[in-house]
C-alpha cells in the first residue's frame, strides 16, 4: 500500500516536514481503480475442471508518477509533463481481468500477458480462441491457464495506440515547454510496403498498420524536410524533391491532395520497391516512458493493496501471492526493458513480478526516448537505424570491446534485489533479425556466456516469429509452418513452477558456439536446394550515433535525425543456428516437426523481386518440401533424400514421430496432455496429403479414425 500524509498527520511530523523544506510524500501508485463491468460467468458459462468458472472484469485505472522519485528518473520528459495538486504526473490504462469465480480453487498466480500494441492476440498459449475481448466458449480456446486456475491480465502500456478493436490502451500526457507552448524535434520515419499507395500516414508500419498515434508534423511546410528512397538499407538514398511530396491525404484526392499534418502523399505513388525515409519537424511528444510505470503500480496493486484512494476495492486482493509477466515479439521486448530500467522494484520497494518469460524478443523496446516510436523494427530491410538492438543485449553484466563498456540488462535490478526469474525463449528468426545470439554470447560472438542461476535460454529449431505466412507475396518461398506453441505451453508451466514451488526448469537449450552449432552466416553449411536462393544477409547491428542527448545505455534522451551508423572499428557478432545435411538447424529444442522432418524449415526467408530482392523477408521464414520418392528427388535433382527414403512407409513415420514426441515430454518440453495432440497433427498431415505409401498401420488408422499415441 502506499503511504499518504493526510490531515490526520500530528503537528510534530507536519513541522518536521517543513524543517527539511520537503512537500507532502507522494508515491508512484494506482489512485483510481474503476471497474466498468462485470461478466459473471464469462466464456458462456464454462467451467474448467476442478478450478471452476471464470469471472470477466473490465476496468480503467488512474495512476500517478511522482518525478521526485529516483526510481521514476529514467522516464524520459517526466518533468515536462503537466502536474496534479501533489506535484504527480498522472496516467490512465485500460485493464482486462479474468480470475476464476471461487479464488480458493484458483493457482494464486498472477499471470499478465503483455498486448502487443494494444491487441491480446488471443489467450497466452491457448488453442483455439482468440480477438481482444475474449468472452464466449469459443474464446476460451482449450482453457489452458484457466484449467491452470491462473488469474489473467492484460493491460495498456504502449501511449501511442490510437482506440479501436477493443484494444487495451494507455492515456499519456503530453510534454510541454516550461511556458506551455509545443516542444519540438526532429523525427524521423522509415517505409517498407507490401502494396503500393499514394498516401501514407506517417507512423505507418508494415507492424502494425495505421493503429498508432504520428508525431504531428509542425508545419505544412515541407521545405525543412528531407523525403529519401533507397531500395537496399546501405543504398545511397536517393532525395526526392520538394516539389513532388507533401504533408497531405492524397487517399481519394489527386496530388498534392488535401493538407493534413498526419499524412504524407507523393506524386506518382509510393511503390513496394523502395524504402523510403522521412525527416521531419514535430511538436508534441508523448511522456511514453510512463508505460514502465503503469504496468509496475498496476502489478503491485493487484498483489499488495487492498483498495484504491476512494476505498474501490481491489478485485483480486488476498488471492495472489506471486506473479509472472510474459511478451512476445514487440510485448517480449518491452519485458526486457521494463527489467533493464529498474521498474520491477514498486514504490516501496519489493519486487513485482516474479518470472519473466521474454518470447520472440532479441533486443529491446525503445519507449523512453522523446518522440519513441514503440511500434517499429530494427529489421535488415526495414527500420535499420531503429533503435533498440544496442548494448547491452545479455541479461548478466558482459564487457563489450565495441562501446567499452560493460552492463548487463539485470544490473539495476540486482542492485535492488528484484530481479525476477527470467525464461528467454526464441525462434530461428530471431537470431538472423534481433542480435538473438548475443543474449548467449559476448558481443563479439567469440565465445558462449555463461548460463545458469535465475536466467534460462531456449531456442525453438527452425521456427519463424509468427504465423506460417508470405505477406503479400513479398517472400521467394512460403513461409515456415513449424509450430512453437505446444513447446511454449510447458515452458509456461515451467516458470509456474519456478516460481510458485521453487522447481527450476530444464537447463538452457539453444545453439551454442563451443558444440559448433552457432557460426558465422558464411560458415554456414546450406545444402544446394534448387530454386531455393542461400542466405547471404542478416542484420547485423552496428553503433549507431543517435546524437549527444540520446543514452543508448538506458534508452533515454533526445535522437538527433538523421542518425549515422559508425562502420569503422569493432563490430558485433551476430551467430546464427548451424544446419544439417538437409538445411534444418541442429542446436536447441527440435520439436517432433524438426526431428521427423517432412522438408526444411528456416527462421529466414528472402524477398523476392519488386520488393527489395535479396533481404530478409520481414520476419518469415520458409519451408521447402521434401519430394515424396527417390525418382521425383533425382528429377528435380534435389540432394535432401526423399520422404520415401527416409520412413519408407507410413509406419515408419509413425515410430519416428511417437519417439520423438516422447523425447520431449521426458525432457519436459512438451506437456502430457499436449502429446496426442501434437501426435495426431503430425500424423494428419501425412496421411491427408498422401505424403507416403499407406501400410496396413495407416490403414487400421484410417479406418477407425483414431490417431493415437501408442
Amino acid at each position: 500500500m502506499s503511504r499518504n500524509f493526510g490531515r490526520s498527520a500530528g503537528a510534530l511530523s507536519i513541522l518536521m516536514l517543513a524543517l527539511v523544506g520537503s512537500t507532502t510524500v507522494a508515491h508512484a501508485r494506482i489512485t483510481r481503480f474503476v471497474i466498468d463491468s462485470r461478466d459473471t460467468p464469462t466464456f458462456g458459462g464454462t467451467t474448467f475442471g476442478a478450478v471452476g468458472a471464470y469471472e470477466k472484469i473490465k476496468a480503467h485505472v488512474t495512476g500517478e508518477v511522482d518525478p521526485r522519485d529516483p526510481k521514476n528518473a529514467p522516464i524520459q520528459d517526466i518533468n515536462l509533463a503537466p502536474k496534479n495538486a501533489r506535484g504527480n504526473v498522472e496516467y490512465t490504462t485500460t485493464v482486462l481481468i479474468y480470475k476464476p469465480v471461487d479464488p480458493t480453487k484458483g493457482s494464486r498466480l498472477l499471470f499478465y500477458s503483455v498486448p502487443n500494441r494494444g491487441n491480446l492476440g488471443g489467450f497466452p498459449g491457448h488453442v483455439g480462441g482468440g480477438g481482444n475481448d475474449p468472452t464466449t466458449a469459443a474464446d476460451a480456446g482449450d482453457g489452458f491457464l484457466m484449467k491452470r486456475g491462473d488469474t489473467v491480465v492484460f493491460s495498456g502500456w504502449q501511449g501511442d495506440i490510437l482506440p479501436g478493436n477493443s484494444r487495451q490502451l494507455l492515456t499519456v500526457p503530453v510534454a510541454k515547454n516550461a511556458d506551455g507552448s509545443s516542444i519540438t524535434g526532429r523525427v524521423r520515419y522509415d517505409y517498407a510496403l507490401n502494396a503500393a499507395a499514394n498516401s501514407l500516414v506517417l507512423s505507418q508500419t508494415f507492424y502494425s498498420g495505421t493503429s498508432h498515434v504520428s508525431y504531428e508534423t509542425a508545419s505544412l511546410d515541407n521545405s525543412s524536410a528531407t523525403l529519401t528512397m533507397r531500395v537496399h538499407v546501405n543504398d545511397t538514398p536517393v532525395t526526392i524533391p520538394n516539389a513532388q511530396w507533401a504533408f497531405a491525404d492524397c487517399t481519394n484526392t489527386p496530388f498534392p491532395g488535401t493538407p493534413d499534418t498526419r499524412h504524407i502523399c507523393l506524386q506518382g505513388g509510393f511503390d513496394t520497391n523502395h524504402l523510403y525515409e522521412l525527416t521531419y519537424t514535430a511538436k508534441d511528444p508523448l511522456v511514453l516512458g510512463l508505460g514502465f510505470a503503469a504496468t509496475r503500480d498496476l502489478g503491485s496493486f493487484l498483489l499488495h493493496a487492498t483498495q484504491d484512494d476512494a476505498g474501490t476495492p481491489n478485485p483480486v486482493a488476498g488471492t495472489l501471492r506471486a506473479a509472472t509477466m510474459v511478451g512476445d515479439s514487440q510485448s517480449g521486448n518491452f519485458v526486457r526493458s521494463y527489467i533493464d530500467l529498474g521498474f520491477n522494484q514498486d514504490e516501496n520497494g519489493k519486487m513485482v513480478f516474479n518470472g519473466v518469460n521474454a518470447n520472440l524478443a532479441g533486443k529491446r523496446t525503445i519507449l523512453n526516448a522523446r518522440f519513441a516510436q514503440p511500434g517499429g523494427g530494427s529489421s535488415q530491410h526495414e527500420y535499420y537505424l531503429v533503435p533498440g538492438a544496442e548494448f547491452p543485449v545479455a541479461y548478466d553484466s558482459t564487457f563489450d570491446p565495441v562501446t567499452q563498456k560493460t552492463a548487463g540488462l539485470l544490473d539495476r535490478c540486482k542492485a535492488s534485489n528484484t530481479c525476477p526469474k527470467v525464461i528467454q525463449s526464441a525462434t530461428s528468426t530471431e537470431y538472423w533479425q534481433y542480435v538473438e545470439s548475443l543474449n548467449h554470447t559476448d558481443p563479439t560472438g567469440t565465445t558462449d556466456l555463461p548460463v545458469g542461476g535465475d536466467v534460462r535460454f531456449y531456442h525453438f529449431t527452425g521456427t519463424q516469429h509468427g504465423p506460417a505466412a508470405n505477406p503479400a507475396g513479398i517472400c521467394q518461398q512460403p513461409g515456415d509452418p513449424a509450430p512453437i506453441l505446444e513447446i511454449h505451453r510447458a515452458l509456461f508451466v515451467a516458470l509456474e513452477d519456478w516460481v510458485l514451488r521453487g522447481k527450476a526448469p530444464p537447463p538452457s537449450k539453444t545453439s551454442t558456439i563451443a558444440d559448433g552449432t552457432l557460426v558465422k552466416v558464411a560458415d554456414l553449411k546450406w545444402p544446394k536446394i534448387p530454386g531455393v536462393t542461400p542466405p547471404g544477409v542478416i542484420n547485423l547491428p552496428t553503433v549507431i550515433d543517435f546524437g549527444p542527448a540520446y543514452d543508448p545505455r538506458t534508452e533515454t534522451g533526445v535522437f538527433s535525425e538523421p542518425t549515422r551508423a559508425i562502420t569503422s572499428g569493432t563490430q558485433y557478432g551476430v551467430r546464427v543456428p548451424q544446419v544439417d545435411a538437409d538445411g534444418n538447424e541442429i542446436g536447441g529444442v527440435r520439436s517432433p516437426t524438426i526431428q521427423v522432418p517432412l522438408g526444411t524449415y528456416t527462421g529466414w526467408g528472402l524477398r523476392r523481386a519488386g520488393f527489395g530482392e535479396g533481404d530478409l523477408c520481414q520476419l518469415q521464414g520458409q519451408f521447402i518440401p521434401f519430394a515424396k520418392t527417390a525418382a521425383e528427388r533425382v528429377a528435380n535433382g534435389d540432394p535432401r533424400p526423399s520422404l520415401e527414403e527416409r520412413y519408407g512407409r507410413f509406419s515408419g513415420y509413425y515410430y519416428a514421430l511417437a519417439a520423438a514426441v516422447n523425447g520431449l515430454v521426458r525432457d519436459g518440453f512438451l506437456l502430457p496432455e499436449d502429446a496426442g495432440r501434437v501426435f495426431n497433427a503430425g500424423l494428419a498431415q501425412v496421411l491427408n496429403n498422401n505424403l507416403l505409401p499407406k501400410d496396413a498401420l495407416a490403414i487400421k488408422l484410417l479406418a477407425h479414425k483414431e490417431l493415437l499415441l501408442d
